[in-house]
């Protein structure tokens, strides 16, 4: 909306002071639009490329599967440590029975 107001004419002085922005600011947004990067999409996140969401996706997901094996890890430990056996010995990241 802003870029196109000053593409449409506007002196980004102007813009800026009709909607209490910097002129600096509009300037890079204008800078930006035509550099092709991609534009801020208003929602506070940046737009990602296919590449880049799937790149998100397995980062969250190897995330949550160090996690769930750190609460295993932990989860062994404190039912081993309960009735006084061991059901097996940690080799690594491996028990063996």
């Amino acid at each position: 909306m802003i870029v196109g107001l000053l593409e449409s004419g506007q002196p980004a002085r102007q813009v800026a002071e009709d909607y209490g922005l910097s002129a600096s600011m509009i300037r890079r947004w204008r800078r930006e639009s035509r550099g092709g990067k991609e534009a801020f999409t208003g929602k506070g996140v940046a737009s990602l490329t296919p590449e880049q969401k799937k790149i998100q996706q397995l980062e969250k997901e190897l995330r949550e599967s160090r996690m769930e094996a750190e609460i295993l890890k932990k989860a062994i430990g404190i039912f081993s440590q309960k009735d006084g056996t061991n059901t097996g010995i940690l080799l690594g990241k491996c028990w063996v029975v």
